[in-house]
């Protein structure tokens, strides 16, 4: 594969409640951490620190990173079309490539290689519904229904048995950890504060209640106030860290960054974490420049800066991974919106990326190119990418991660090249 090669509803769907996110919910609300101190470890020579993000709803990767040069691109986007020149000009990447004007953050990372974008990219998921495809992207697994662990905690699992990163868990962000960090390695949570901090007394007659009804809940809770310390010594308690928004408003999209980098950058913090942030699905009203769309991807733009900010300590040691489940359509529907897709961007950005650069085996955008005559089609797996990343990161091997990680794709290859 090389660099930038050119040719041319379900909105309404549930998840069951579990009883994890009963003692997710509690973790988060009485210490907003769930944090046993760590033993500083490194990946070989590298310290290495791994951050996923999951944009869930399905990101317009042809809006986010727009083919400008690609001659059917102004037609299939009409009034949302980005431009090179003018007010509210893309952001220049490599010439055929740019990327969305609320993303100044990025462009900077991109230009000082620390940043990489993979275009035309999805999951083996070739349906249409957010859930589903939520499920394959964060399971690892090659279809649906399979949401007993996720990829993430497997790979954890995966590492040889007394390495620290093992030994410790994965960094869940969020009141539910999302389904890519569950698993039968340790998961730990933490959340912006929705209130403020109960009371000793209460937590002392919980902690009593919880130890006569609910040792699982007992345990959380005696866990969460044992390190509570930690939390407040990286400088997260009080109002200053009180949630601003949830997950799918840019100034949540910027805090929730901000305790995620705190956490994983410290001393006795996780190496490796995993947060969702929402609201993607861009069927109406989606807007080029400017508007609903452009709004979330300057929050995302924050928080990549954040996560730069708070990991700046670590961060040549660094990746971050932005991946959503799908695309979107290539044509604008009657709403001036986008509707379900295929293929789509994923971001790779941190101080250990070999970035600067555009990584596309682009499959162009006639209609005849079109997958099913309607969607970016993928060229590249993302399956693909996460081998390649945390192959270089932490030193798993092709079989375990074809067999254990990601289950039965040993016909996918990690791709090589994307950590410096």
């Amino acid at each position: 594969m090389s660099d930038a090669i050119r040719d041319d509803d379900d909105d309404c769907e549930a998840m069951t409640p579990s009883r994890r996110s009963v003692l997710g919910a509690a973790s988060a609300l009485f210490a907003w951490s769930f944090m046993p101190k760590f033993a500083h470890a490194a990946a070989g020579s590298r310290d290495a620190r791994f951050i996923t993000v999951v944009l869930r709803g399905a990101l317009d990767g042809l809006a986010a990173v727009p083919p400008i040069g690609d001659p059917n691109y102004a037609d299939l986007r009409q009034d949302i079309a980005l431009q090179r020149d003018g007010a509210d000009a893309a952001l220049p990447l490599d010439g055929f490539f740019h990327l969305h004007p609320a993303m100044p953050n990025l462009a900077r990372l991109y230009n000082q290689g620390h940043a990489a974008i993979v275009h035309a990219a999805a999951t083996g998921y070739r349906e249409r519904s957010h859930f589903d495809g939520q499920d394959v992207l964060e399971s690892g697994q090659q279809g649906p229904g399979r949401v007993d662990s996720g990829w993430l905690n497997r790979m954890i699992a995966a590492l040889p048995t007394g390495e620290s990163i093992a030994r410790h868990g994965v960094l869940g962000v969020g009141v539910v950890p999302p389904l890519i960090v569950r698993g039968q390695a340790p998961v730990l949570g933490w959340a912006p504060p929705m209130m403020p901090r109960a009371g000793d007394d209460l937590i002392q007659r919980l902690g009593d209640l919880y130890g006569q009804r609910d040792p699982m809940l007992a345990n959380v809770l005696a866990r969460a106030i044992e390190t509570e310390t930690i939390v407040l010594g990286q400088g997260m308690g009080g109002d200053r860290m009180r949630s601003r928004g949830g997950p799918g408003n840019p100034q949540g999209m910027i805090q929730i960054a901000e305790g995620a980098a705190r956490l994983v950058g410290a001393d006795d913090g996780p190496r490796i974490a995993a947060l969702a942030f929402e609201g993607w699905d861009t069927h109406a009203n989606e807007g080029g420049a400017k508007g609903r769309l452009a709004g979330l991807l300057g929050g995302l733009d924050g928080a990549l800066d954040a996560f730069e900010a708070g990991l700046k300590r670590v961060w040549k040691d660094t990746v971050v991974m932005v991946v959503t489940e799908f695309g979107r359509t290539a044509r604008v529907n009657g709403t001036v919106g986008t509707d379900h897709g295929t293929g789509t961007v994923a971001f790779l950005v941190g101080g250990a990326v070999r970035g600067g650069r555009v990584i596309a085996d682009w499959p162009g955008l006639k209609p005849e190119q079109l997958w099913e005559q309607r969607d970016l089609k993928p060229t590249t797996d993302i399956r693909a990418v996460a081998k390649g990343v945390v192959t270089d990161l932490f030193g798993l091997s092709g079989p375990v991660l074809a067999e254990k990680v990601f289950p039965g794709t040993g016909n996918i290859a990690p791709m090589p090249g994307l950590v410096v």
